[in-house]
């Protein structure tokens, strides 16, 4: 069974930085995409950053240049960098995970109906 555990958020002034940390367990060695995701009360959830079930990343507009998604080799661990942060960063951020069939499988986003989240982890930026 997939288990997801973030860490890290915390509340911070506008400019600053924050690591948040992903501790993955229960994956296979079947391809996976896995992703940050992030959520603010009254507004939809969204991608911040993701490595594709081919390793490749992808960041929202809102955070190219800022934010850096990275995982250790085993893909125990998805870590957030996240620089310059602003009030519109604020909300409570997730890693989900989402595992495809060898071969014929892909995913850019953990967000199929096979996806794997955690709790979350609350970022708070003020101004």
């Amino acid at each position: 069974q997939v288990q997801l555990v973030e860490s890290g958020g915390d509340s911070v002034q506008s400019g600053g930085s924050l690591r948040l940390s992903c501790a993955v367990s229960g994956l296979t060695s079947s391809p996976a995409c896995m992703s940050w995701f992030r959520q603010t009360p009254g507004k939809e959830r969204e991608g911040v950053a993701t490595f594709d079930s081919d390793g490749v990343t992808d960041y929202s507009a809102s955070v190219q240049g800022r934010f850096t998604i990275s995982r250790d080799n085993a893909k125990t661990t998805l870590g957030l960098q996240m620089n310059n942060l602003t009030p519109d960063d604020t909300g409570t951020y997730f890693c989900a995970v989402e595992e495809v069939k060898f071969g014929s499988g892909y995913c850019i986003w953990a967000a199929g109906p096979l996806a794997r989240r955690g709790q979350g982890t609350q970022v708070t930026v003020s101004s």
